[in-house]
């Protein structure tokens, strides 16, 4: 319970803030449309120091990385809350991202080496529990906290809930004894950071007048050299930060490469869906928020449903289905007006939800099918960057279409052509990953879905 309510605590903050964002815009006298920065900076940063986490936490001692995360998250989210403008809180955000890099898997980890094996089940569904219910409740929370008080009590709620959790872990965690992991990729680990950084600094630049449109370029292909320049390091190294050679295996390339276009699909929708229902709508935060946590109510009802849908069909069918599906929802979102009926928005963004709930459930028990035991640390490292990245590129990019539409059409502000524009270029990354999950064999996850034997039979 103390490290679930740690992680339940970076998973509210992590889906309050886009309800937020056309306040925060309002008082820090930016674009809302800037407003991504704040949340890609997150990501971005809890990207590159999640692989990291595990290494830290064995050299320093479990515990001690673990309360340094919590205070450090704490008062970032006290930073935050101060935020006088948009650089001080990216800056702030970014520190939030580090702590959350190192809260969040090091936490699993002192859970997983301090219970024994009998209990292991009851504590990760506890430990469980944040991932599912944070998702639901923070975009309402979001909205009641930034109508009734402001944005800034999203962040200042952090306090409490630190100091608790800080006591809470000195007095009930046993201290965690010290290891000599193997050398750290330091170079590599290097190279990836640079690369990621740079190349979203660029992205998320570019056309919005930040800073002259030639340094945005430079600065995305100067990201992608030095992701070039990454993958050669890692594939020379023993014991590289990334290692590229897992992508040899179909089922986890497919996870992780295909899955990557549909979680950037995923990750712009808690981005979209607020601010369309705020300044394309004219809601307030609160009512926004209510219909916003629509689709994490279809993902937490999908979860006791897939197992129905993988006892019936092949993983590539479900992963096709649900692809195709959630394309075609995203499209219909750019349909939205005022004139839908809110419970017709509510009922498609459920909708959403199961179908994104299905697709990651599947990909995830994918990625690790066909991994060998010897490789599944290098291949949990991979995976977490696949997971956290794309959902930083997805709002970028839904951010930099609505900024280019804007900017074409002589606006200053998001019209309803934006907004769609925006679902739309979405959709079409989501469909981008069709090809490649057709590539699969179809009996590719055979060992996690019944389907072929059931079809069999």
């Amino acid at each position: 319970m103390v490290v679930a309510t740690t992680l339940f605590m970076q998973n509210i903050d992590s889906t309050a803030i886009a309800t937020a964002l056309p306040d925060m815009a309002r008082d820090l006298n930016v674009n809302t449309v800037h407003l991504s920065a704040a949340i890609t900076s997150y990501l971005v940063a809890m990207t590159v120091f999640v692989p990291v986490s595990g290494w830290v936490a064995d050299r320093y001692g479990a515990k001690r990385v673990f309360m340094s995360a919590i205070a450090l998250f704490t008062l970032s989210s006290c930073a935050c809350a101060l935020s006088a403008g948009l650089g001080w809180l990216i800056a702030a955000r970014i520190l939030q991202g580090i702590s959350g890099a190192m809260m969040v898997p090091v936490g699993r980890l002192v859970l997983l080496r301090g219970v024994r094996r009998e209990d292991l089940l009851s504590a990760t569904t506890w430990l469980s529990m944040p991932a599912m219910v944070g998702p639901v409740i923070g975009p309402p929370l979001g909205g009641f906290l930034t109508d009734t008080f402001s944005w800034r009590a999203i962040f200042w709620i952090n306090l409490p809930i630190g100091l608790l959790g800080l006591v809470l872990v000195a007095r009930l965690i046993p201290a965690s004894k010290t290891e000599r992991p193997p050398k750290l990729d330091l170079r590599g680990m290097t190279l990836v950071g640079a690369a990621l950084s740079i190349f979203m600094v660029g992205v998320e630049t570019v056309g919005r007048g930040i800073v002259p449109d030639a340094w945005s370029w430079l600065a995305i292909v100067a990201g992608l050299a030095l992701f070039g320049l990454t993958v050669w390091h890692c594939r020379r190294v023993e014991h590289p930060a990334l290692d590229f050679s897992l992508l040899a295996i179909p089922t986890y390339k497919a996870s992780t490469v295909a899955g990557s276009l549909f979680r950037a699909g995923a990750g712009a929708m808690p981005f979209l869906v607020p601010i369309t229902l705020q300044l394309g709508f004219g809601l307030s935060a609160s009512r926004s928020g209510l219909i916003s946590f629509a689709s994490a109510i279809g993902a937490f009802c999908m979860r006791p449903m897939t197992q129905f849908f993988l006892q019936r069909f092949r993983v590539r069918s479900i992963l096709l289905g649900g692809t195709f599906a959630f394309a075609a929802m995203l499209a219909a979102c750019a349909t939205l007006t005022p004139a839908w009926p809110e419970l017709a928005v509510f009922v498609l963004l459920v909708c959403v939800g199961l179908a994104r709930s299905l697709n990651f459930a599947c990909m995830n028990a994918l990625a690790y099918a066909d991994i060998p035991s010897e490789k599944l640390s290098a291949a949990t490292s991979f995976f977490g960057m696949a997971q956290n990245l794309p959902r930083a590129a997805g709002v970028a990019l839904a951010a930099g279409v609505m900024q280019l539409s804007m900017t074409l059409s002589g606006r200053s502000h998001a019209s309803h052509f934006d907004f769609a524009c925006a679902f739309l270029s979405v959709a079409a990354m989501v469909l981008a990953s069709a090809p490649m999950l057709a590539e699969l064999k179809p009996e590719a996850g055979a060992g996690i879905s019944r389907g072929r034997k059931a079809k069999a039979a």
